[in-house]
């Protein structure tokens, strides 16, 4: 459950937000929806994929596992106080802005907070404060709102990218069947990469167009991130063998 409410420096003067990784912190997901402007940070990392969503489009995502709830980014940490830590230089938008996100508010994109989210304590020195002494937001405060406004205007600026992944037929399904030994096998299903065979067989016009609104380079890196598997793989048959 979450409890949701906007932000303020009264209610809220003196809450605190952990800074710890771990499953018990929101961490354990086996994606993050992301965005083509976030490609670049992300590829050198996560596989980026495609994934149908309700309404029957595609939403772009990051993988961080290969099942279901695990995140096969969370290592054991020796000696950390929450046993966990994340295990890449750079954490998807989606997960790094945890336990934050835009609300409106007047019509207004604001900063909200979930207040049952683990992170999130009340008083005490432990975690960064949202609010300097007078009222005023911490640095750690505004690197939040920056960041939720930055994923905010690109998940809203993506939906041109997989218009246009959608109009040039460039999205296919894909399956990965995983052995990890003689009597354990896992199968991915149900996503989306892109077809670099159609992208590469695409005239000069639809490349010239892709290449002007940003896309061409987002795609290619997409399709870059997909050697990325082969480390989820390794990961996973690790935690496998070890028997986590």
């Amino acid at each position: 459950m979450s409890r949701t409410v906007l932000l303020n420096n009264l209610e809220h003067h003196d809450l605190r937000v952990l800074a710890a990784r771990g499953a018990r912190y929101g961490d354990g997901e086996m994606l993050a929806p992301t965005f083509f402007g976030e490609f670049r940070e992300l590829q050198a990392h996560y596989p980026i994929v495609f994934q149908k969503t309700a309404g029957g489009g595609f939403r772009s995502v990051a993988l961080l596992g290969l099942r279901p709830h695990e995140n096969l980014f969370l290592e054991p940490a020796a000696g950390a106080a929450d046993g966990e830590r994340w295990d890449a230089h750079y954490r998807p938008m989606a997960i790094e802005r945890l336990p934050f996100l835009i609300g409106i508010a007047d019509e207004e994109p604001m900063v909200h907070i979930d207040l049952d989210h683990p992170r999130v304590v009340r008083g005490g020195e432990q975690g960064e404060a949202l609010f300097l002494e007078h009222g005023g937001s911490s640095a750690f405060l505004q690197h939040v709102a920056s960041l939720l406004r930055a994923l905010h205007d690109g998940l809203g600026a993506d939906a041109g990218f997989i218009a246009a992944l959608r109009r040039h037929e460039l999205l296919e399904p894909f399956a990965l069947d995983i052995r990890l030994d003689e009597l354990s096998q896992h199968r991915l299903s149900g996503f989306h990469t892109i077809d670099e065979r159609r992208l590469g067989a695409l005239d000069g016009a639809a490349l010239q167009a892709l290449s002007q609104a940003g896309y061409l380079q987002a795609a290619y890196m997409a399709l870059a991130s997909l050697s990325r598997l082969r480390e989820l793989i390794e990961r996973l048959s690790r935690r496998h063998a070890a028997g986590r």
